[in-house]
């Protein structure tokens, strides 16, 4: 194809395709950052091949959210916090047994706060029965994060679920009793026993349960790998396979499971990766709380 009919098609292709080009127009994208816990926006061309249809792209073996935005794809990839700062790359699929074309990025380097915390001993050394329930709970976890909605979200600028100081705790190395742990995957939000917990985005629910370090929990399934979490809550007011609106009440705010006190924890995974909340929701008027007593 000479290049002049090639410019004419693509024209012909983005105009045809104008309703769909406005997705990413009609959301705002999550702030971009490409360090361990952060996200990655990245530019994938248009091309003659696609006759429309959206690229499939994986990063890790994981399938990647995928938005149209004029003449160009946009892949939105969640960076777990257990990445390596280096070169990493996102794989592109555009029709079934054509070639794979590699993307790279870099992801750079994030020095994230220790937290030490005490708790009760019973709730670091865990039992034997303990142990097989965290085992149980971490395998039905990460099914549900597995879950990838090929309908795109309906936003990607989440509400903030409760109104409170938002802590700067994503990422956090913890330390309970003097025992390292996992970074903290989440962000706390200090706030009174039974605060209405509200819905971040329009989804549905694919998860409620009580977990032994999260509590009462709900997930919610928002489209095309975005999944937001909500943990240590003292009802439960949603049921799987829900579908619930931006700002609706899904439960309260409580101190169940793991915690020194009521709060809660609000997580973000994106392609099964846990992502720091704060790049989805909007400024807060104020500064971020320290980091705060509650695990």
């Amino acid at each position: 194809m000479s290049l002049a009919k090639r410019l004419a098609w693509l024209a012909f292709w983005a105009a045809g395709s104008a309703g769909y080009a406005s997705l990413v127009h009609s959301m705002a994208l999550p702030r971009a950052s490409q360090v361990p816990g952060g996200v990655a926006v990245l530019s994938i061309p248009a091309l003659p091949e696609d006759q429309g249809s959206t690229p499939t792209v994986s990063y890790e073996g994981k399938p990647i959210m995928v938005l149209k935005d004029a003449g160009r794809w946009l892949a939105i990839v969640g960076i777990a916090l257990s990445a390596t700062p280096g070169s990493a790359a996102i794989l592109i699929q555009r029709s079934a047994g054509g070639a794979q074309q590699r993307l790279e990025f870099e992801i750079g380097p994030k020095q994230y706060a220790e937290q030490r915390l005490t708790v009760p001993p019973a709730q670091v050394n865990l039992s034997e029965a303990d142990l097989k329930r965290f085992a149980r709970e971490q395998t039905r976890l990460q099914d549900a994060l597995a879950s990838f909605n090929e309908r795109a979200p309906a936003t990607l600028r989440l509400l903030a679920p409760v109104d409170g100081a938002r802590s700067n705790s994503f990422g956090s190395r913890r330390f309970f009793n003097n025992e390292a742990r996992n970074p903290h995957s989440g962000m706390d939000i200090p706030v009174p026993i039974g605060t209405p917990v509200r819905a971040a985005a329009d989804g549905t629910v694919i998860d409620t349960g009580n977990y032994f370090f999260n509590g009462n929990s709900v997930l919610i399934d928002h489209g095309e790998g975005l999944i937001t979490m909500y943990c240590h809550l003292s009802a439960i007011g949603v049921r799987a396979g829900q579908s619930v609106r931006a700002g609706a009440i899904i439960g309260r705010a409580g101190a169940t499971g793991r915690v020194t006190g009521p709060h809660l924890h609000f997580g973000v995974a994106l392609n099964r990766a846990f992502v720091d909340p704060a790049l989805f929701l909007p400024t807060p008027s104020r500064a971020p709380s320290g980091l705060p007593a509650p695990p």
